[in-house]
């Protein structure tokens, strides 16, 4: 008996095409259009249409991000579902994915995909990541596993995958340990497991958390601005293994002292944050002072981190535990 899968849509460039009149790509494709073009699926699944948006990934929003989560979790509930995909705009996939990651705590598969190249260019490959998408979908080995992100017939985990080119089509890559597996001959085969694995489970969310990457000479101007137009949390990309310029430092301490969490992580892509440099600036500094570390998480998924901790947490405390609970001891 064929498995049956969820295809919940939520636009991006694999449901788009060439507008003559703007010269440019933008979501012209309904749901079955896109679904009508991967051939044979038939024969390996059921699939149910689930539409949600039809909007470019620069448009989706963390509030969008917890809409589609609980469509998911409800989707997810039926005895009938055996797994998810979503289809989405790349430019923010993996921050969706992140989210759904953190937020839904189900064994069934939950599959993100996307496209690079819209319906109109030679070589459109939103079908054949369809495709990947519902083999892995429908696969036992992929129960328990998280949310994956799957493009280009590579399977990653939402937690490491980034997007990592403006066009080629294997964009999305797990910088430090490479992709989970792969579909071949539509199967997918798993290299490896996932070690770790959290959950923050919340109907709400707190969304005014900004993201400043650290530059030479940056100064503490921006985050003393931020402090004053009342966000809830700063997630600052610093320099290497976790540092700041020093002038930096007094915006640092400034938020800390109005109780908002500053998470620190690196603008580099790959490795984690660690107190290792003790100068002025320097992590033992920082944490010190009562930065919390975010591993080895990029920026924009620390913020989306920071989004829902901060819908559970009623202490710095708290926050501090559940971004460093994992990485230090």
């Amino acid at each position: 008996m064929k498995k049956k899968v969820a295809a919940i849509f939520t636009g991006g460039t694999i449901s788009m095409k060439v507008d003559k009149r703007l010269s440019a790509a933008i979501p012209a494709m309904s749901s079955e259009e896109i679904m009508g073009m991967v051939t044979n699926i038939d024969k390996l699944a059921e699939i149910e249409i689930v539409p949600f948006a039809r909007i470019p990934g620069p448009h989706m929003t963390p509030e969008l991000m917890l809409e589609l989560s609980n469509v998911v979790k409800d989707t997810v509930k039926r005895d009938d579902i055996a797994g998810v995909i979503i289809t989405h705009g790349t430019d923010s996939l993996e921050e969706t994915a992140f989210f759904l990651d953190l937020n839904i705590d189900t064994e069934k598969p939950i599959v993100i995909v996307g496209s690079m190249r819209n319906a109109s260019e030679l070589g459109y490959d939103g079908p054949s990541n369809l495709s990947a998408a519902i083999c892995t979908a429908v696969s036992e080995e992929a129960k328990n596993k998280g949310v994956l992100v799957v493009l280009n017939n590579e399977v990653n985990a939402a937690k490491e995958v980034t997007k990592t080119h403006t066009m080629s089509l294997d964009t999305f890559k797990s910088f430090s340990f490479g992709p989970l597996g792969i579909v071949d001959n539509d199967e997918v085969i798993f290299y490896r497991d996932m070690t770790h694995h959290h959950h923050i489970l919340t109907d709400k969310i707190e969304s005014n958390v900004t993201l400043i990457k650290a530059v030479a000479g940056m100064d503490s101007q921006y985050l003393n601005y931020c402090v004053d137009q009342g966000v809830k949390g700063i997630v600052i990309e610093a320099m290497g293994r976790g540092n700041i310029p020093p002038s930096m430092l007094s915006g640092v301490f400034n938020a800390i002292e109005k109780k908002i969490p500053v998470v620190i992580v690196s603008r580099c892509p790959m490795g984690r944050v660690l107190d290792s440099y003790g100068y002025e600036g320097g992590g033992k500094m920082l944490r010190d002072g009562g930065a919390i570390f975010g591993g080895d998480l990029n920026g924009q998924k620390a913020r989306i981190k920071l989004i829902l901790a901060l819908a559970v947490c009623n202490s710095m405390a708290d926050i501090k535990k559940i971004f460093e609970e994992e990485y230090y001891h």
